[in-house]
């Protein structure tokens, strides 16, 4: 008896519906899938704070629209200060005390490098990580991430030197870097395009999140003699940088990292004059743009932001960012169907085939494979030319 009562069991559990067992899986219920995030809502980087908010909003929309195959989706977004020791905290909270089925889009370089171990030992995906470091590509270590939806800074940094060398061969080069993964990675991309020659034709000056000025960088840097002058910084800093720059009267052709052309936080405090003529590139589609006045995209998107998140400025472009990476991340849940069992999101996340979003620029889409954790690898080249950006060229490839 005691052994068909046990075959009988067994029948009833394997023929329990497919939500029912979802619902007994980490972070998902009947009705609710819970995800997390770390975002630096204070601290030296808070401009970034926007992408959370955006994101926060973005999932409002989509519950108020029924959620994703039934289900609501929790964010649960919070704050780090930009201090990696934070996060870590932070982020054992979301898993242990508010059982995430994953982490999306936490911000940092060396945030993302502090968690990523605890998550790997948890068995949790790490999704569309805020971060362009090249080093999230790396499978090996990073086996359940995929990067964000931007184009790596390592790319991003080849291309500005092939960009400068093709306009003079005998270009020096002057950088200014924040001295952790993120600046690191700009100069692994001179140094991939330089080769040999990188350390005769590389000065390079760096600075702590703490620092409350970079004035004498910039000034070391200028009296290097360089041609091009690289900014790989954060919005606080890339403002400084420009600015200094222009007061000392030095006009090398000067690239800004792209995750800190945002008019409102950068250029203006920077002061437009000082900005104008400078290069970067972009991935996504600018809402000032007025070649996107009439875009469906950028439309919806100015819909969305004022409706979901109406206390945002809509010149920031941090609010785009986020608008892309979570639609990337209800893409992969709808995909998921029932199944949100860590295998199946990574699976899913591991398998996005040419998907192409609202506000990413025509012709760039979205791919992974199993040994591709890369979404984007494609940008544009643009000129700040006193009030806006402007793109020119071709979508480039930084592989």
């Amino acid at each position: 008896m005691r052994l068909a009562w046990s075959a009988l069991g067994a029948v009833s559990i394997l023929l329990l519906p497919a939500a029912s067992l979802a619902a007994e899986m980490r972070g998902v219920t009947a009705t609710e899938i819970r995800i997390g995030q770390t975002m630096p809502y204070s601290g030296p980087v808070s401009a970034f704070g926007a992408l959370g908010k955006g994101e926060v909003g973005y999932f409002k929309m989509l519950n108020d629209r029924g959620g994703i195959n039934g289900r609501k989706v929790n964010l649960i977004s919070l704050d780090d200060s930009y201090a990696p020791p934070k996060s870590v905290e932070q982020t054992r909270r979301l898993v242990e005390s508010d059982e995430v089925a994953l982490i999306f889009s936490s911000i940092g370089t060396a945030h993302n490098t502090a968690i990523a171990k605890y998550l790997q030992s948890k068995n949790l995906p790490q999704l569309f990580i805020g971060s362009g470091a090249s080093k999230f590509a790396d499978i090996a270590q990073y086996p359940q991430a995929t990067m964000g939806v931007q184009a790596p800074f390592r790319y991003e940094a080849r291309l500005y030197a092939r960009y400068a060398l093709a306009k003079n061969p005998n270009a020096k080069f002057a950088v200014i870097s924040q001295n952790d993964d993120y600046g690191r990675d700009y100069l692994a991309g001179l140094k991939d395009v330089l080769g040999e020659k990188y350390d005769a034709l590389v000065t390079n000056a760096t600075y702590e999140i703490q620092d409350p000025t970079i004035d004498s960088q910039i000034v070391k840097l200028k009296a290097s003699g360089a041609d091009v002058f690289v900014i790989a910084a954060t919005p606080k800093f890339a403002a400084q940088a420009i600015r200094k720059s222009f007061e000392i009267g030095w006009r090398p052709m000067t690239f800004l990292s792209n995750v800190a052309v945002w008019i409102s936080t950068v250029m203006e405090p920077a002061g437009l004059e000082a900005g104008t003529g400078i290069l970067s590139t972009a991935y996504v589609k600018d809402p000032d743009d007025p070649a996107w006045k009439d875009d469906p995209g950028v439309k919806d998107w100015h819909a969305f932001m004022t409706k979901y998140v109406p206390e945002a400025d809509q010149h920031d472009t941090n609010y785009v960012n986020s608008y892309n990476s979570a639609m990337a991340l209800e893409v992969v849940l709808k995909a998921c169907g029932d199944d949100l069992s860590t295998e199946n999101i990574l699976k899913q996340a591991f398998a996005i085939h040419d998907l192409e979003l609202p506000m990413l620029l025509p012709g760039i889409r979205i791919n992974t494979s199993a040994t591709d954790h890369v979404p984007v690898d494609q940008m544009q080249f643009m000129r700040f030319n006193g009030k806006t950006w402007e793109r020119f060229g071709e979508l480039q490839t930084g592989n």
